[in-house]
């Protein structure tokens, strides 16, 4: 845990008593602050009296004795309309902040100059992050990783010189981080999403600037307008930083993919890093854009071509996101449950040939229509879930297509046309481009049901 020391003998106020949330107010405690907690659920403030923390109904409470507001970041800010923890905070003008931003004011307060990289973007930023920590570790740092990836932040081991955190962070995030000033800044890209939380394309971009342009040093992938005129606008602001890009290999400074060459221009010379080719946790273009920013945050050890290499090869990937689970003769089993949309699954679709298609769930606005161009890449498509109508009628008599209801049953069947097929390097492809939770709590879920499936019938078939 990191205490937060900073804020000794202040009087802060908390909502939101999730796992940020609880995890903030004991780091409070610890440092010697006066923390008065609140959650609108009942459970959450009896775990919290159960853990000794001081739960002050904020509703009543006087607003006037606090110099803090720490919010969670899954409570509403400003859309679809303040929370009503907000509205009072803003009453009686008490500042209204998250967890990183308590880590930020920490790491000022007792080790400014230790590394702290912070990465966003709409897409990729997960696998980023755990790429960059990944490297970093193969530098032999004590690496602390966590935020929006899983582990709340306060939760990670205090700053230190010796010690480097890798954080991801939501737009939900940044916006409760007014001092945000990583070391390194990562901006992966930005496309529509949250506007619900955010109002406006407009207001949910300026967000996500926020942390590249508070970053000592930043790194833009230049591979959408919304990210090149950011880059930009820090150009002229004299920001130092490293552009990154998949789609512009004549960038003239900085990391681009070339093939599947990741190359560094500098001064008109250019430099191979690595060739990602093989590499199965970094495949398709997206991860090149991803291993391209995570090289460019390691500063100065970028240029350790030999750990760099060794770190990229190494690299295991995440869970979920175009996991290779397993392989039966010429079969291979990927799990891309993570892809919950359109959009995401677009990456898997354009990283494999000869595909065996496993879709359906709870269907997103647009459905897989955007994925139409794609479809001469699959050989069938299996549909489960509550979208097997929809998907059903925008696949028409484009592909073949089979209603499995459930994934179990059209594992099965996918396996059985990929065995069965002349292909040379079929895929059965769990990428659902859909939500879970018409079978499944979560995506995470539904992916360990897919790999529990696929290695049960692994085994299965080495019996026989």
């Amino acid at each position: 845990m990191t205490p937060i020391t900073s804020f000794k003998d202040k009087n802060v106020a908390l909502f939101g008593l999730g796992g940020s949330g609880f995890v903030s107010a004991q780091a409070l405690v610890a440092g010697g602050a006066n923390v008065s907690v609140w959650d609108d659920k009942e459970s959450a403030r009896d775990k919290a009296r159960e853990a000794g923390l001081n739960v002050v109904d904020l509703h009543d409470a006087d607003w006037t004795q606090f110099s803090s507001f720490v919010l969670a970041p899954g409570v509403p800010l400003t859309h679809p309309e303040p929370h009503w923890s907000v509205k009072k905070a803003k009453e009686a003008d008490v500042e209204i902040i998250g967890d990183i931003e308590l880590f930020c004011r920490e790491r000022a307060h007792i080790a400014p100059r230790s590394l702290f990289v912070a990465i966003t973007g709409t897409n990729g930023k997960s696998t980023t992050t755990a790429l960059v920590a990944h490297l970093f570790k193969s530098f032999g740092y004590d690496v602390q990783v966590g935020g929006n990836i899983g582990t709340p932040i306060l939760a990670l081991e205090p700053p230190a010189d010796n010690r480097v955190h890798v954080i991801e962070c939501s737009s939900f995030q940044i916006d409760l981080t007014p001092s945000i000033n990583p070391w390194v800044g990562v901006l992966l890209n930005v496309t529509p999403d949250h506007l619900d939380r955010h109002g406006t394309m407009e207001n949910y971009a300026a967000i996500k600037e926020r942390l590249v342009a508070g970053a000592e040093n930043a790194v833009i992938c230049l591979d959408d307008d919304i990210c090149v005129a950011i880059a930009d606008r820090l150009k002229k602001a004299k920001k130092s930083g490293t552009s990154v890009s998949v789609t512009h290999d004549d960038l003239a400074e900085g990391i681009v993919l070339d093939g599947t060459r990741l190359v560094r221009r500098v001064q008109g010379r250019s430099l191979t890093i690595a060739d990602l080719a093989g590499i199965a946790s970094l495949r398709g273009k997206h991860n090149g854009q991803n291993a391209a920013a995570a090289v460019a945050a390691l500063g100065s050890h970028g240029f350790d071509l030999d750990r760099v290499r060794a770190g990229l090869q190494s690299f295991p990937g995440l869970p979920h996101r175009m996991e290779e689970v397993g392989q039966l003769g010429k079969v291979l089993f990927v799990n891309d449950s993570k892809a919950t949309n359109a959009d995401a699954a677009e990456k898997a679709l354009l990283s494999f040939e000869q595909i065996f298609w496993i879709i359906g769930g709870r269907a997103k606005e647009g459905g897989i229509e955007p994925l139409r161009s794609l479809f001469p890449k699959v050989v069938k498509a299996y549909l489960v879930g509550e979208a097997t109508e929809l998907f059903a009628r925008t696949i028409g008599d484009d592909l073949p297509y089979e209603r499995c209801g459930t994934l179990d049953v059209a594992l099965l069947a996918a396996t059985r046309d990929a065995e069965a097929s002349s292909l040379d390097a079929p895929v059965v492809l769990l990428s659902p481009a859909c939500a879970s939770f018409d079978q499944f709590p979560d995506f995470e879920k539904r992916g360990d049901y897919f790999r529990g499936l696929v290695k049960a019938l692994l085994a299965e078939r080495e019996k026989v």
